[in-house]
């Protein structure tokens, strides 16, 4: 499951009905009277179905006004109306006896660990307005109930539990005419969408079916909800194309279906109704076709996501029209063509502008470089060539920046515009500058809130420059797949906020220095609760992450020109996750320390000089998943009561002085046993060959000598 898209535009329209709750609650009458004996009797019945109440029984059971409980509020004839207990960590079901309470107004369960159904008789209420159980366990299918009678119910938020099977019948919702609001997110709801809301529900004003499992087309009455303001209903499986009659749904300020498997094209005429629209997000679906010029009359237009489906095109000038803009998100397309057609100067609130893996062209355009308020700009993966703009430097908000993957020039002058850029938390910019020098500690200085730096795949020459020295912050280094030169600097171990480190595919000499044993955060330590602007993808598009501790603890050293042995000071490293010393010229023993890294998921030593016996402490690295040592002149047995017996063959090949069950060369005393008999064998029969030889030679030569006397005697 993806992570919520949770943006600006969205926190701001989807009104979920915790806070419908708290709105409808705000001038309650105090409490006046007592609570009546039934209403506390219900209560009482109420807590006695929880298995876990929080302390609420003490604290209920010590005085005996249930107005004045933890959670309850009453109105001036001492009636109970809401019921608010929600992250009580409460666990059990919830009572239908809470149904009981005949001026209950509003409930609020959310954020506990409930379990169960919901009982009919809270729906079926003829006082109750707003339900809130979300972010709970309950589960089973939603029953509903079936009377005729009137239900005041205005808000459901039933999102984040565990509820299957199909929505019930329309017949069912039919009482629900006051309907609002209605979130059912994050379930395993499982069928075709509702057709009757807009029918049933005339009122309805959010509709929220996110992260379930609804399947088939998208119904065209959902056009009828002349209401309906958010229309949420991404991560599912609907097919088939947008209806046209869903476009007369006038008032829509949030059209949300990421994440199916829609198609079609976008009609500009169509769109053009949706005059209200403040946020489109029809993300990782596959629509096709250009994006209409009408797209320029949604002059509320603030978030817009096209990401990850199969259009094309230019982008239209008059999508500049839309100057409330605040993220354009259309990575992963195939749009084509030059920016510098689109002004993004009129872009004026531009926040977030992500264009990444598309087929843009020419310069990036000057324009850009207006959007004074830009925190994120993502231009990977396309076509762009030439140096960066001095205009740049005027982004002072800048924070991301991620234009990896594009036949850009001039590196030093790149990061000289760069350091101007005081927030810059993120710099990704790879695959770029080939075979250009590293610029050197006398030209670069600034970026001192980084934390994020990829200079990787550039082929660039030199040495690992002393100015990284000045990155306090820095915690993840991309260096690799370049021609750096010279030995580790030791200013290494002061950049006290490093965990990731891939220096690997480079040439760099001299031994592992003991500087790198000194890094604080490969030791212990907790990475910052940062979140990236944007997500950062490592190995293409195959992994994403949303913040920097999201990234595992790694030293990449591989594919260098190390000599020496391993320290055995390595063994400080708690916290590494991975450790890839392969191809180097190391050499020594596999030093025991290694085996103390509990936490080690990857360790690859393949490729080097070394020699010995393999520790049998490695098998009590119980994470380890990706293991290689080949192509060394380790001896001896493998150890294989452990996790080492889960590898396979190539992990141990190229050491033809090892020996043991999953390589060709078995050792042992029992193996051993056939072969010395063999050879006793081989050699008994040497003897006995010689000997038999002896015997008929000699008889030979006696009988010539016989025969001889005879003839010349």
């Amino acid at each position: 499951m993806q992570p919520l898209k949770l943006s600006y535009v969205t926190r701001k329209l989807h009104i979920p009905s915790l806070v419908l709750a708290l709105v409808l609650l705000i001038g309650l009458p105090s409490t006046t009277r007592s609570c009546n004996q039934q209403e506390k009797t219900s209560l009482f019945q109420f807590l006695a179905e929880l298995t876990q109440d929080g302390d609420l029984a003490t604290s209920w059971h010590n005085n005996k006004d249930c107005c004045t409980w933890e959670g309850i509020t009453c109105n001036m004839d001492g009636r109970v109306t809401a019921v608010s207990l929600a992250s009580r960590s409460l666990q059990g079901h919830i009572s239908p006896f809470l149904g009981n309470l005949t001026e209950l107004l509003h409930i609020n369960l959310s954020n506990n660990l409930l379990s169960g159904g919901l009982p009919k008789e809270l729906v079926s209420s003829g006082s109750i307005i707003v339900i809130d159980i979300s972010f709970n366990r309950l589960d089973g299918e939603l029953q509903l109930s079936s009377s005729t009678a009137y239900q005041p119910l205005k808000v459901l938020n039933i999102s984040s539990n565990l509820f299957t099977g199909q929505f019930p019948s329309s017949s069912t919702w039919e009482v629900l005419k006051n309907l609002v609001a209605l979130n059912a997110s994050n379930n395993s709801f499982t069928g075709q969408l509702p057709t009757h809301f807009c029918t049933s529900s005339p009122s309805l004003a959010i509709l929220e079916l996110s992260y379930n499992q609804f399947s088939g087309n998208i119904p065209p009455g959902l056009g009828r909800c002349s209401m309906l303001r958010v229309l949420k209903i991404g991560h599912n499986s609907l097919s088939g194309t947008l209806p046209g009659e869903l476009f007369d749904a006038t008032s829509l300020e949030l059209l949300s279906f990421p994440r199916n498997d829609l198609q079609g094209t976008l009609e500009g005429q169509n769109f053009v109704k949706l005059s209200n629209l403040a946020a489109l997000d029809l993300g990782e679906n596959n629509f096709s076709g250009k994006i209409p010029e009408s797209i320029g009359n949604l002059r509320r237009l603030k978030e817009l996501y096209l990401n990850d489906n199969n259009m094309y095109g230019e982008l239209p000038s008059t999508l500049t029209n839309c100057t409330d803009l605040i993220i354009i998100g259309l990575k992963c397309n195939n749009f084509s063509g030059e920016l510098a057609k689109v002004n993004f100067s009129n872009l004026a609130k531009l926040k977030t502008l992500d264009l990444m893996q598309n087929r843009f062209s020419g310069k990036i355009p000057e324009s850009i470089y207006s959007c004074s308020n830009l925190n994120a700009l993502r231009l990977s993966s396309n076509n762009f060539h030439g140096q960066l703009a001095k205009g740049l430097d005027k982004l002072k908000s800048l924070s991301f920046l991620s234009i990896g993957k594009n036949s850009l020039t001039n590196i030093t002058n790149a990061l000289q515009i760069l350091r101007s850029s005081k927030n810059l938390t993120t710099i990704l910019i790879g695959h770029n500058f080939i075979h250009e020098p590293m610029p050197e500690d006398d030209i670069i200085d600034g970026f001192e809130n980084l934390r994020v730096l990829a200079i990787n795949d550039c082929s660039l020459s030199g040495q690992i420059p002393q100015w990284l020295s000045k990155l306090k912050y820095l915690g993840i280094l991309f260096l690799h797949n370049n021609r750096l030169a010279g030995p580790i600097p030791d200013w290494i171990s002061s950049l006290n906020s490093l965990f990731y480190i891939d220096i690997s595919n480079n040439s760099l000499t001299g031994e592992i220095p003991a500087a790198l044993m000194q890094m604080p955060m490969l030791k212990s330590g907790k990475t910052a609760p940062e979140v990236f602007e944007l997500p950062v993808y490592y190995k293409g598009l195959q992994l994403q992450y949303l913040t920097p501790g999201a990234f595992p603890k790694v030293l990449n050293l591989g594919m260098n020109n190390f000599t020496g042995v391993i320290p055995e000071e390595i063994g400080q490293l708690q916290a590494l996750l991975s450790l890839n010393l392969s191809s180097n010229k190391l050499s020594g023993e596999i030093p025991q320390s290694i085996c103390t890294l509990m936490s080690l998921q990857v360790l690859d030593l393949s490729n080097n000089h070394l020699n010995g016996t393999i520790p049998d402490a490695l098998n009590n690295l119980h994470f380890l998943s990706k293991f290689n040592i080949s192509n060394n002149d380790l001896e001896g047995h493998i150890p294989t009561r452990g996790q080492l017996g889960t590898f396979p063959e190539s992990s141990f090949d190229g050491n033809p002085k090892l020996c043991g069950p999953m390589v060709e060369n078995h050792c042992g005393s029992a193996e051993a046993r056939p072969v010395s008999i063999v050879s006793t064998k081989q050699s008994g029969s040497k003897v006995i060959f010689a000997i038999t030889f002896g015997v008929f030679f000699g008889l030979g030569v006696l009988y010539d000598q016989i025969v001889l006397s005879r003839y010349f005697g």
